[in-house]
């Protein structure tokens, strides 16, 4: 090891974050920045990934945590980039980006459509394990009927993970977890489907090479190290999919049923074998490792939720907050715990289906007027926020269980949601089983150093820091009194959010958000 520290960045949906980590998996430093995607001009439902904003703020994200851990980058051993799944980027033949979308684009409901009516949607979902709505084919047809240039001129394509590698080191090439994201994979080979890009007007010469996670792709180039304060030379590892990171990040076994919560919660579980959803609700992406895959039930924007009423209507909070040097969400959780369960219901993510998945529009419902206090204030909002995501998270587990066969008596909860003290209790009450919460709660950072130190020769494997990684900071046992409460809490809410959905589908109510081809 050249360097003291491994280095982690994170492209997520909502933030970017740079961490450092020792070779025991400790945390030294990181920077964080939060980004936003716009819409752009006449392209109803499309959102576009601003790529030079991204790697300016994933560059000041790498200078804080080299200041925090006062480190310089020959502190560095190694470097390996994680992100959100299913966005992509297009590189012409000089390298340079000519397009790029985050996950939650969705400007190609035509051309969903249009694969579905042709019956190619459900052989790619054989295939590839995931529905059109939110993958490439159709984003790539889109392409080729509203931007022929740029399908035209497209050299190269990668994911949004790829394309950090890529700003650092020149180097095209993706890994299985997120280039699975792409809809474009053979799950079974881990690699590129020889059938799947003819379908969206794509060369199958313009796809990169494959590597496995912890694999050396490239090294730091004097370009990205004058703007990052990384040494030039430094050796990049093939990272992965956020999700997948996060598993890997906190111990994840087969079998076991895992809660990534950041700005979209994952609900997962890890198996032998590329198991499909044959009612073509859920997704099944490769892991990391070779032979594992990964099942999954997405929470749209459960954390996302939480930030956006932080920011709409916690400018009280955020200034308690400030003068008490805490977190914000430390402040809006102790006005949540004061309000009673179930009191407001919040109407914000569904249960994941991937074939028709959209979700109610936005809203509050059942405030108590009679109440200026706990009942019916922002603490009861907050409460209900969580609420709403633990009741996902409960339907995607009885999804998983119900295909698999597996019962699961406990959940593993890591990524921001796990840090506080009241959404792993309500978890544990709404799920009726103990919350474990890891040491390390940013697993999928963690994830990608661990890729790094493999490929600096750090760890022998991925796996090597499992059994640290396993070792729990606290765990929450469900309480049987608020489990009973929310066993009825949980009925209701999911039928009034399909009277919700109901009303969005009318066109009455604007969607949170709905899948392409919905």
């Amino acid at each position: 090891m050249t360097g003291r520290y491994l280095l982690a960045i994170d492209g997520g949906t909502g933030s970017c974050r740079a961490v450092l980590f020792t070779s025991e998996g400790i945390q030294t430093g990181a920077g964080q920045r939060e980004w936003t995607h716009h819409q752009p001009p006449g392209v109803p439902g499309g959102q576009d990934f601003d790529v030079a904003a991204g790697w300016r703020a994933i560059a000041a994200c790498i200078q804080d945590a080299l200041a925090v851990a006062g480190a310089t980058g020959a502190d560095v051993a190694a470097v390996a980039a994680t992100s959100m799944r299913e966005g992509i980027v297009l590189y012409d033949a000089d390298g340079r980006e000519i397009f790029a979308c985050p996950n939650v684009d969705s400007r190609a409901s035509a051309e969903a459509e249009d694969l579905i009516r042709e019956g190619a949607a459900e052989k790619i979902y054989a295939e590839a394990g995931d529905w059109v709505s939110i993958t490439s084919p159709a984003r790539l047809r889109w392409l080729g009927r509203h931007r022929p240039d740029v399908l035209r001129g497209a050299a190269s394509l990668g994911m949004l993970s790829d394309w950090i590698v890529y700003r650092l080191t020149g180097q095209q090439v993706t890994e299985p977890s997120c280039g699975s994201s792409s809809g474009m994979f053979t799950l079974s080979g881990r690699s590129w489907s020889p059938t799947i890009p003819a379908l969206c007007g794509l060369d199958p010469a313009v796809l990169p090479p494959v590597a496995d996670p912890g694999t050396v792709v490239g090294e730091v180039t004097s370009a990205a190290a004058a703007v990052t304060g990384l040494r030039a030379g430094t050796p990049v590892a093939a990272g992965g999919g956020d999700t997948q990171l996060g598993l890997l990040g906190a111990g994840a076994q087969r079998d076991e049923y895992t809660v990534v919560a950041g700005t979209f919660w994952q609900n997962t579980v890890l198996l032998d074998r590329p198991l499909i959803d044959p009612e073509i609700r859920l997704r099944t992406l490769c892991h990391v490792q070779p032979g594992e895959w990964m099942l999954e039930g997405i929470g749209f924007y459960c954390g996302m939720s939480m930030r956006w009423f932080r920011d709409a209507f916690c400018d009280a909070e955020v200034s308690a907050a400030r003068r008490r040097g805490v977190d914000p969400y430390v402040v809006m959780e102790e006005a949540a715990a004061a309000a009673p369960p179930g009191g407001v219901i919040a109407i914000m993510s569904n249960l994941m289906n991937a074939r028709r998945w959209a979700h109610a529009s936005p809203s509050f419902l059942q405030f108590d007027l009679g109440s200026a206090g706990p009942a019916g204030g922002r603490g009861a909002c907050v409460r209900a926020l969580e609420e709403a995501a633990a009741y996902v998270a409960r339907g995607h587990r009885d999804i998983i269980a119900s295909l698999t066969g597996l019962e699961f008596g406990e959940v593993v909860f890591t990524g921001g949601a796990g840090r506080g003290r009241l959404w792993p209790q309500i978890m544990a009450d709404v799920l009726g089983v103990p919350v474990h919460i890891p040491a390390v709660t940013e697993s999928s950072a963690l994830g990608a150093a661990l890729c790094a130190g493999t490929g600096a020769g750090v760890f022998s494997g991925l796996h090597e820091l499992r059994p640290g990684l396993r070792r729990r900071a606290a765990t929450f046992e469900p309480d049987p009194a608020a489990m009973a409460a929310y066993d009825e809490q949980y009925a209701t809410w999911r039928a009034v959010y399909q009277r919700m959905l109901d009303i969005t589908d009318d066109g009455l109510l604007s969607p949170l958000w709905r899948a392409a081809g919905a």
